[in-house]
């Protein structure tokens, strides 16, 4: 039987050149997997985690202190974060983490959970997770850190709740290595019980003259004699000074990022001075901006998936968390549509992409979405 590939332009001259080196070439295959495993070491899929301390932080917030089943932790950059997966009643889950420890040493990770509203994930590390008990994590990702080339070395922190996390180990590594970095950190939350790491940024602050930490409290105590009310411009005014030659870095919850988002671009901010690292989907989807008017959140739909399967979901769902809580996992990592890894092809169908969703030109053009921020208006159909 003719060989088929005889009729493709240059085939022959491929094969001249695979015999020419099998002959004279050198042979690698006793390295094979040697590049892989030097990758892996830095960019690791999944990495095995052992739970060795609890630290409680405040009554709604504890820290796990996380190490390797192997000794060996891959490095990372302050800001970063692992997507840790869980398997709680039936389902298994993931949310994304920022890294608190800082890069500058690598026997643990810190990851500090606070509790949240119907907290599917947070509840059960908070209430059920002990120490020695084995989780699953992604390696380090994210782009939410300072890059000496880009940013100045001038820099605002802009946290609430939990949203200090990524800062903390930012500032952590600053004062550990005494870099040349000047920082000042505005942090809000409701009530000084709320205040993660207090005690730790007030002995900081008085150790190393280039940190300066203002608490901002939007529901203070009778007597209470700091900052009050929310961080808007006036106060990064006051508070700052000059803005012109500084790189803020923004997180925490929705309601407080977007405020905090929208009162720096009125001071007329470059994009480049503003750095924002958003933790998953909206807390209410038909809020958001183009949401078709008069669609409930409880409506369902179906989806058929390629695997042959055809699941219900609701409308004010994410579909990945929907197809989720019927057993079937996609890849995950930051669940907030950035990174692209959850992406799968819309075959038919209308979705809507919640606000923040960083599709590529190809995506668009090719008909993907990012499940973790996307939201059924009608029956679906999806390739896995």
């Amino acid at each position: 039987m003719k060989n088929p590939f005889e009729q493709v332009k240059g085939y022959s001259e491929i094969r001249e050149d695979i015999a020419a080196l099998t002959r004279y070439g050198e042979d690698f295959r006793d390295t094979r997997g040697v590049v892989n495993a030097s990758v892996d070491l830095y960019h690791p899929k999944k990495l095995n985690l052992t739970v060795s301390e609890i630290i409680g932080e405040t009554p709604r917030t504890k820290t796990l202190r996380l190490i390797s089943d192997t000794g060996y932790l891959p490095p990372f950059q302050a800001g970063q974060y692992v997507n840790l997966f869980v398997e709680t009643k039936g389902i298994r889950s993931s949310r994304p983490y920022s890294i608190a420890s800082p890069p500058n040493q690598r026997a643990y990770y810190d990851l500090t959970i606070k509790a949240v509203p119907d907290g599917f994930v947070s509840d059960f590390l908070l209430e059920d997770i002990m120490i020695g008990d084995q989780l699953e994590s992604t390696g380090p990702m994210g782009g939410f850190f300072h890059n000496p080339l880009v940013h100045s070395d001038d820099v605002v922190y802009v946290a609430g709740g939990s949203g200090i996390t990524p800062m903390m180990s930012m500032i952590r590594e600053a004062t550990d290595r005494g870099l040349d970095r000047n920082i000042h950190l505005l942090y809000g939350s409701r009530n000084t019980g709320d205040i993660i790491y207090k005690e730790e940024l007030e002995r900081l602050m008085a150790t190393h003259e280039n940190l300066t930490v203002d608490f901002v409290i939007s529901e203070p105590d009778d007597g209470y004699q700091g900052l009050t009310g929310f961080i808007d411009g006036q106060l990064l005014k006051e508070r700052v000074g000059d803005l012109s030659k500084k790189t803020f870095f923004l997180c925490g919850p929705e309601a407080m990022y977007k405020f905090c988002q929208r009162e720096l671009q009125n001071l007329r901010l470059r994009c480049k001075q503003i750095r924002v690292e958003i933790f998953g989907p909206p807390g209410n989807v038909t809020e958001e901006p183009g949401w078709p008017e008069g669609l409930n959140s409880e409506v369902t739909f179906k989806v058929k998936v390629s695997n042959g399967r055809t699941l219900e979901v609701t409308a004010g769902e994410p579909l990945m968390c929907g197809l989720e809580r019927q057993q079937l996992e996609l890849p995950a990592a930051c669940r907030s549509g950035e990174c692209s890894y959850c992406r799968v092809k819309l075959v038919s169908g209308k979705i809507f992409h919640a606000a923040g969703t960083k599709l590529r030109k190809s995506d668009l053009q090719f008909n993907y979405i990012h499940p973790c921020m996307a939201y059924p208006l009608e029956d679906l159909e999806i390739l896995l």
